[in-house]
Formats: C-alpha cells, structure tokens, sequence
C-alpha cells in the first residue's frame, strides 16, 4: 500500500518572488509522497495568492497560525532569519516536524536554544544546507574517503555571489545589518564552510580577514542609502582533521563560477558550479583525475536552482519515515554557527583560532 503524502506547511509563500518561489515549490512538484497542503505569508491577501498559485488547500495570513495547524505534518520556514525563532518554536511545540532555511537563527545562543528545543520535541528536523547535501559533494567526498586522489593535501575554494554589492533592492535591505543574521559571512560563507567540510573534514584551525569593502550601499530604485554593517569579502585560512590546509575566499558582489580545486598525493579533483546566487543555488559537477564517472542526474526535468532542494525534500521524507537521520540538522546548525563565531574572532583579533564546538565538529 502507497504511503499518503506528508502535508506541509510553508511560512514565506509569496507567488511574485523569493526562494521559496523558485525553488521549494518546483521541488516539491516532482515529489508525489509530499503535499504542498498549506501556505503563510506576512497578509492574508499574499497568502491567498500563494494559495492560489501553489495548489494549496489551506492560507494563512499568520505563521505562527501555521505553525500550529493541526493538519499539517511538516512546517517549511522560507521566511527572514530574525522571524525563524518563533515559527520553529511554535511549530515543535506543536509536535511538527521541521525543515529550517539556514541560517537556522541570529546568533549562537538563538541556534542552540532552537537545536534543544528540537531534542526535547523528538520529531525530526533538518536545516537547509542543500549544497553540502548535494548529489555532486557527496560524490566528491566519496571519492576522496575512498582515496581516489590520494591523501588530501590543500584546496583552493572562491565562492561568489552577486550579493552583497554596492546595490541592493528594497526587500534584500535587511541583509546589510550584520544584527539580521542574514549576511555574506554566514549565507555565502556557512554554505562554503559545509561543503569544504563535507570533503576535506572538519575545520580544526582558522585564521580570517573579513572585510567591508563597500560601507555605504544604494537601495535600488529610491533615493535613499544604508550602512552595510556586515563583511562583504573573506579570505579564510584553515586546516582540517584530514590534513588538508585551504584558501578560502568568500566573494560579494562580484559573481564568477565557483573555483573548488583540491590537490591530493596522488591525483586533483574540482567541483564546478555556476550560479549567480552562490553555489548552493545551482546543480554542480565534480572532476576528477581518477576517472569517475558522473553520477546519473537525480531530477533530471527540474531547473538547477530546484535540484539541491529536491534532494533535501526527498531525504528528509525519507527519515521521517523510517525513523532514520541523515540530514544535517540543527545541531549541525549549532556546529556551523559556533566555527562562524570562531572566524569572527579570528578576524577581530588577527590570530589562529581553533574553533570550541560543542559536540562532534561540524
């Protein structure tokens, strides 16, 4: 007997733009044991509208009203990251499951009050880190740990946006604020920082230089300017439990195709990838002087913003129901925050940090 759908609730529904839009929708498209079942967003009027365009049954105008509906199985948090803290609070106390987009919360101590209050709540939770998850660095890694290159030596990684320029519109506003949460270093930066983990192992030491290059930054379309407040440039440099060193530069404003070339004893292998929101955003590809072959492509009809997401959407499915958990989660949120921490520090104080992490390291 076929399953029913997991009905899910998505907080951030707008049908004229957004991540959510672009990517959870069409993603969910092409996977029949999830059902797009309810939508938020910030007026009932949007809400109905998402309704609308999305096939859901269900609008809300409220999130936390969401949050808390009885009929819904997973709570789906696209919204701004300063909004995260009471949707997923509301959605565990009500027993949901709950995917996060990362960044999972403002600072440290919010990541960690949200990471125990999942561990008290039982039921499954992921964060999207859907580059690091990704067909292409799962494959990249298990080329590495089954040795196809050798042993791990250094890794050269430039990882753009076009974020972060000297011009922004209106609704990207808020990521200027460095109090948001929402910035290049923890955006463009936490997403680098998993998939360089996720193939060379965790970061074991690190020094920075974070900078604001372009302080004063153009609304698009008024008259009107802001402080840029957050970096809008990194150069990292770190060592990892494999041995690896890398160079790691964080880029914004300035997009060019993703540069990930790692050098092992025996043989180099890259990943490539080419779009302009940062390499989470798009379907990427792995070369390899051993020879392997390309895997199969998973979504094969979906455009490469939906793909990562997808295969999020399909794993997570899968954990809840079999019980298992394979996708990062809000502790692994907490980890990545606590190494994001490590490099603020490092770059104030212009020394080697070796980041604290609170459990296994990220």
């Amino acid at each position: 007997m076929t399953a029913s759908p997991l009905r899910l609730g998505i907080a951030g529904a707008n049908p004229d733009r957004g991540w959510a839009r672009d990517t959870h929708f069409p993603a969910l498209a092409a996977l029949p044991g999830l059902e797009v079942f309810a939508v938020s967003a910030r007026t009932q009027a949007i809400a109905d509208a998402a309704a609308a365009a999305f096939g859901a049954s269900r609008a809300h105008g409220d999130s936390l009203g969401l949050a808390r509906d009885p009929d819904v199985d997973i709570v789906v948090v696209t919204v701004k990251v300063p909004e995260h803290r009471a949707i997923v609070l509301a959605a565990l106390e009500a027993g949901k499951h709950v995917l996060c987009e990362w960044p999972l919360a403002v600072d440290l101590a919010e990541a960690r009050e949200l990471a125990e209050a999942a561990d008290r709540a039982g039921t499954h939770v992921a964060i999207g880190l859907q580059g690091a998850g990704s067909q292409a660095v799962e494959h990249a890694a298990r080329l590495v740990a089954e040795g196809a290159i050798g042993r791990p030596l250094r890794l050269r990684v430039v990882s753009a946006t076009a974020g972060w320029a000297a011009a922004c519109p209106p609704h990207y506003e808020y990521l200027q604020d460095c109090r948001n949460g929402a910035t290049l270093a923890t955006i463009a930066g936490g997403h680098t920082l998993a998939m360089v983990a996720a193939v060379v192992g965790a970061v074991t030491e690190v020094s920075a230089c974070n900078s604001i290059l372009c302080p004063i930054v153009t609304v698009s379309g008024t008259d009107r300017t802001v402080a840029r407040t957050c970096a809008d440039h990194m150069m990292l440099h770190t060592r990892h439990d494999s041995g690896c060193v890398a160079n790691i530069e964080i880029v914004g404003g300035d997009f060019t195709p993703l540069t990930f070339e790692l050098v092992g004893t025996t043989g180099r292998l890259a990943i490539r990838g080419h779009h302009p929101g940062g390499y989470q955003c798009g379907e990427l590809t792995v070369e390899c002087t051993a020879g392997a072959p390309q895997p199969a492509p998973e979504f094969p009809t979906l455009s490469d913003a939906a793909v990562n997401v997808a295969r999020l959407y399909r794993r997570f499915e899968s954990d809840i129901r079999t019980g298992r958990r394979t996708v990062a989660d809000f502790r692994d949120a907490v980890r990545l925050t606590e190494l994001l921490q490590a490099i603020d520090i490092a770059s104030d104080e212009g020394r080697a940090i070796a980041p604290e992490y609170g459990g296994a390291a990220f």
